[in-house]
């Protein structure tokens, strides 16, 4: 029997008493100690493990103790593990701190006033937690207040102190410093952001890490995990002693995700080494420093799928659980250059971008460039290679690490095409081809080729495509695809519906290069009259059989009418 995959579990202690098939992630610990940094920010994209490590720094750390004080033994939770093997120098730290586990993902809320409850009612659980403490009777004098605070009755301006003034009673009852850990804490900024109250959430959130982490002789050290670095101007407000570790940085990087051979490891120990390349296709492409890293999130559930049935495909488990919303923003505000680095991304190629950590939620949307450093930071890119140019700006080659952001990028794309194609006015260019105006017919035909994301343009069928649905639902007329019909006729047919006026058809073609635009429309047009297809309408009963030859070549198209004798 194989151990159960902790398809997510990201509680450590769950994790291991519960027998979880698990990754050793432990010598995280030491690095840490090694650091000796005061306060520890790592930005990583969701789902690559930041709240287990957390978990696992909070076991690892604490002087932990039940509702009455008595202490919890934790150290056998990392028997057998790295950590266990790199001496007493790191392992005097087991279970010798007090430590305040806040994580603000409840705060993704409709509203501030809801988002603010769900933080104070994170803060007062983490207070009900160490309610121990109140019965030292070096705490006497603040019990009033702890209680406020715990019972979520307290005063605005002591929750905006709260993690300051606990660690300041766990230093007075244990004789220790206090380690603060900080999970997911630029959620409520993204969440109000998009929801309308940035700046209510954004002082909340400044006033609550100032005294917690700058202003805090209490505080032994603490780590915070996000998505995106927040510029210190906005939130982290004069904290000198912070020490940011992004997916640039070499430090820790192999902590985040799983590496090539712990995936390896993996499916051999399911008996299903075979399936490594399509993990490896799937799922891995990410660089952390220099270290090459694979979704966990999505090699789990793969994994988890493939025991049951090992011919399952894979699947973008990603999408519904990263911030997707960013790649309908990211076409919603492209304009031409930036749908052309969309293409060339999507048929696997590069785009270079200058790179830069410090931006606001504010400012994501506010250029394109600040827009595609928010998806390379969150998951959506990869380092291709950086260079400083002589301006002293950063600069990267970037590219889709994998098949499963490519599919995210590929399905997003085609649904908001989906609604391009409903709301783009069609008035014209059904006019133009009905009054046999060739035109204008050609010129909006461009005009809506233009605002779409034609990565496919290399094949016929994407016009194909792109014209049925452009051309559909035009009243009193039957628009036939016959390609997708199977049928040995044009590419499409307009037939009225109710009498046996005139009938149109349109024969398609791709030019190589602009300059064949103009042969390779009557190239179609000679096919019509060679495969005969206006005769076959005309036997069907249509006296007047219309003829379009229409040649594309990337987004611009050149169309040719002749018209019935």
């Amino acid at each position: 029997m194989h151990k159960p995959l902790p398809v997510g579990v990201d509680n450590f202690e769950k994790l291991v008493t519960r027998g979880y098939y698990f990754i050793d992630k432990t010598l995280f610990i030491q690095e840490l100690l090694d650091k000796k940094t005061d306060v520890n920010l790592f930005t990583r994209p969701r789902r690559f493990g930041k709240t287990l490590n957390m978990s696992m720094l909070q076991y690892f750390f604490e002087d932990a103790r039940d509702y009455e004080g008595k202490k919890q033994d934790h150290g056998y939770l990392f028997d057998g593990l790295k950590i266990m093997n790199t001496g007493e120098e790191y392992l005097s730290h087991m279970g010798k701190y007090p430590v305040i586990n806040l994580t603000l993902k409840g705060a993704k809320q409709p509203d501030f006033k809801l988002a603010y409850t769900m933080l104070v009612r994170q803060i007062a659980n983490e207070f009900l937690r160490h309610k121990y403490i109140l019965e030292s009777k070096r705490l006497v004098d603040i019990k009033e207040k702890y209680l406020r605070i715990m019972q979520e009755k307290a005063e605005p301006a002591e929750y905006v102190d709260a993690l300051q003034f606990l660690s300041r009673c766990l230093e007075q009852y244990y004789d220790k410093k206090t380690i603060i850990l900080i999970d997911e804490y630029d959620v409520p900024l993204e969440n109000a952001y998009m929801r309308g109250f940035y700046q209510q959430m954004l002082d909340f959130i400044r006033s609550l890490f100032e005294s917690a982490l700058k202003t805090n002789s209490s505080l032994e050290f603490a780590v915070i995990t996000g998505c995106l670095r927040i510029s210190k101007e906005s939130i982290f407000t004069g904290m000198n002693n912070l020490n940011v570790i992004s997916i640039l940085n070499k430090q820790y990087s192999e902590y985040f995700g799983f590496t090539d051979e712990e995936v390896q490891r993996l499916c051999g120990d399911y008996e299903l080494p075979h399936k490594f390349e399509v993990f490896k296709n799937w799922y891995n492409g990410y660089l952390f420093g220099n270290t090459k890293v694979y979704n966990p999130w999505s090699v789990i559930l793969l994994m988890y799928d493939l025991c049951e049935d090992e011919n399952t495909y894979p699947m973008a488990y990603w999408a519904n659980t990263s911030s997707n919303s960013i790649v309908r923003k990211l076409i919603d505000m492209a304009d031409q250059n930036a749908k052309k680095e969309i293409e060339a991304l999507l048929r696997g190629e590069t785009i270079k971008k200058p790179i830069h950590e410090d931006i606001t939620y504010e400012e994501v949307y506010q250029s394109m460039d600040n827009l595609w450093n928010f998806m390379f930071f969150t998951g959506y890119f990869r380092k291709v290679r950086d260079w400083m140019d002589d301006y002293d700006r950063y600069w990267m080659e970037l590219c889709i690490p994998n098949r499963e952001v490519r599919y995210i990028f590929n399905t997003k794309i085609l649904t908001w095409f989906d609604e391009y194609v409903k709301t783009f006015d069609r008035s014209k260019l059904i006019s133009g081809l009905l009054r046999l105006d060739e035109e204008t017919f050609q010129s909006e035909l461009t005009k809506a080729l233009w605002g779409t994301i034609s990565f496919y343009d290399q094949y016929e069928s994407f016009y194909h495509g792109f014209l049925a649905g452009m051309l559909a639902g035009i009243e009193e007329y039957l628009v036939k695809s016959n390609r997708e019909a199977g049928e040995g006729r044009s590419d499409l047919s307009i037939v009225p519906m109710y009498n046996f006026g005139p009938a149109y058809v349109l024969e398609f073609k791709i030019a190589g290069e602009i300059t064949q635009l103009d042969e390779k429309a009557d190239e179609a047009l000679k096919q019509i009259e060679e495969k005969g297809y206006a005769k076959e309408l005309a036997a069907d009963g249509f006296e007047k059989v219309h003829r379009y030859g229409i040649a594309f070549c990337g987004k611009r198209c050149v169309v040719k009418l002749q018209k019935a004798d």
